[in-house]
Parts: structure tokens; sequence; C-alpha cells
């Protein structure tokens, strides 16, 4: 998933970045553009001329964009060659001097707000692995079905007396802990469509099946995604690849099978990020990725089943 974003992402996010991104190394903390996600959010009208500039230097183009000192300062710019001015030129070693003036850093209204993790420090600025500046959005489609045994009745929790819940759980490839399907929303992407095409891809396997195999595994999907669902959890997500500049947002949603019967006509494949795929009874003893147990719990919660052996602990909640 790191790595659809960091594709996808690229292009839009690189170049709006470099046109409005600068920051001070002293502050201790990069101030960052508000317009971070694409350059028609941000309002940039690229001309042609323009756009030639950033594939190779055209004579007298991007000149005063190099000249030193910066306005109002003192401070060099690295020097940047005219035939390593655009874009789609490679230059590893390409490191540009980092500045903002104090004036901005003050906060005036005209300015930016400095954008930061609203949950607090992290111990890392930049990106990561995250493809945006403040908040990456994702998607987490919870699938569950109640357990049953062989002749099709409910399975209850010899204890709690609760039906057991399970859901759809995937073990990913980057660190292998298991998690729940999810995945990023692509720029433009509803969220219903982020969490039908995440859990296809990921639990089902559909990139790799035949065109005639997508289209009846989308006839299914659609039998399960177009029923009525729980949204478990719109916000924040402490997630492993946050950062102060970058973090993780996330919309969980339960989609759930009360007969089994659409989840029955669907085999489980590990694809995409997934390393495997399989059915797990949902309780306290589950150890999942990033917050994906506290979203499992709640769940359980709305759902009305098994969670733990201990009853006071099933009465209360996050």
């Amino acid at each position: 998933m790191a790595g659809r974003i960091l594709g996808k992402t690229l292009a839009t996010v690189s170049l709006s970045v470099a046109l409005a991104y600068v920051t001070v190394k002293s502050s201790g903390f990069r101030s960052l553009p508000e317009c971070r996600n694409s350059l028609s959010s941000c309002g940039f009208h690229l001309n042609s001329k323009i756009m030639s500039a950033s594939n190779g230097a055209k004579e007298n183009s991007h000149n005063k964009a190099r000249t030193s000192p910066y306005p109002g300062s003192k401070v060099q710019r690295s020097q940047v060659p005219n035939e390593k001015v655009g874009w789609l030129v490679e230059w590893q070693d390409y490191n540009p001097v980092e500045y903002t003036a104090l004036s901005v850093l003050a906060g005036p209204r005209w300015a930016d707000p400095q954008i930061r993790n609203p949950a607090g420090r992290t111990g890392l600025v930049g990106r990561g692995l995250l493809g945006r500046w403040g908040p990456n959005h994702a998607a987490d489609p919870i699938i569950t079905r109640w357990k049953r045994d062989k002749t099709g009745n409910k399975i209850t929790h010899p204890i709690s007396g609760k039906n057991i819940l399970q859901f759809v759980a995937i073990k990913r490839k980057d660190c292998g802990e298991w998690a729940i399907p999810g995945g990023m929303v692509d720029p433009g992407e509803k969220i219903s469509a982020t969490l039908k095409r995440e859990f296809g891809e990921e639990a089902l396997n559909s990139l790799q099946k035949s065109s005639a195999e997508k289209r009846k595994l989308e006839e299914q999907l659609h039998k399960l995604f177009s029923q009525e669902h729980l949204v478990i959890y719109k916000g924040y997500v402490d997630d492993p690849r946050n950062t102060d500049n970058a973090w993780m947002e996330t919309e969980a949603v339960n989609y759930h099978d009360e007969t089994g019967e659409i989840m029955d006509n669907l085999t489980l494949e590990a694809g995409d990020d997934a390393g495997k795929v399989k059915w797990v009874d949902i309780s306290d003893k589950l150890k999942l990725y990033a917050s994906h147990s506290q979203f499992i719990k709640l769940v359980a919660e709305k759902r009305d089943a098994h969670w733990s052996e201990d009853s006071e602990a099933d009465c209360h909640g996050l």
C-alpha cells in the first residue's frame, strides 16, 4: 500500500511541494504547505512554458527562482545547473538548502499554518513511507460473519455465552502482522470504492483474476458492499508509519454477512500486499497491526458478540 502511494502521488506531490515547500532546519520543525496533495487543489495553473521547464531547463526559464541570496536574507541556495532543473532528470545527490523566514515562522495570518501530528511528537519529521504531508487517508473494510458448526448453528462462547463473530484477516507482507485488509484512498476515489477495491485485491486476489473472473467477482462484491453497514471508526490512527508531519487517518467500516451465504460463494485468496488470508475468531486475545484490535473490539460491541471471558470487560467500551 505504501508503494502504491509513493508511485501514484509522486508526480503531483513532488512538484507541488517543490514549488511551495521551504523549511528552516534550525527551527527544529518543518513548515509545510497546506496545499500538499495536488496541483489543482493548490490553485496552481501551470502554463505550457512552466510545464516544459519542469521536464528540462529552457533558455531564460526558471532563472530568477535560482538566484542567491534568497530575498531578504543572506541564505545561499544550493546551485542547480540548467541541465538538472527538470524533476524528470535523475539527481540522487540533490540536497537543497532548507530555509523559512522567521517572519513566516512567527505565524502571521497570511502564512500557512504549521502542519503537525495532532496526537503529538513522534520523534521523526518528514513523510517517512507516507506519500502526503499531513493526513494520509485509508479505508479499512471489516468483513464479518457468525461462527457456525457443521449443522449451520451459531457457536456461542462457553463462558461469555455470546455468539462468536469472525472477520477476514490478512497477514501483511511488510511486517508479518495480522490486520484488516484495508488500504489507501486513491486521489478522487470515494471511500466506498476503496473499501471494496482493497478487500478484493488483498483478500480475494482480484488483480490476478481473468476478465471473466473479475466480472463475476464484482457481482459478488456488490452484494456484500451494497448492504447496510456500520461505520466503526473515523479519524486519526496510531500507526508505526506516522511522523511529526505525516500521519494515517482511516474510516473503518463493518460489512456483516448475517447468513454467511454471500461469503460462502467467495474463496479467500491472498493478494497484493497480503501474504496470507483467513477467517479469524474475534476475541480480546487478538494481536493485530496498528489500531486494528481496537476497531475489531468496537465491532464486537456493536454486534453484541463475544469479546472477553471477563463479563465485566464485555460491558465497557474503549
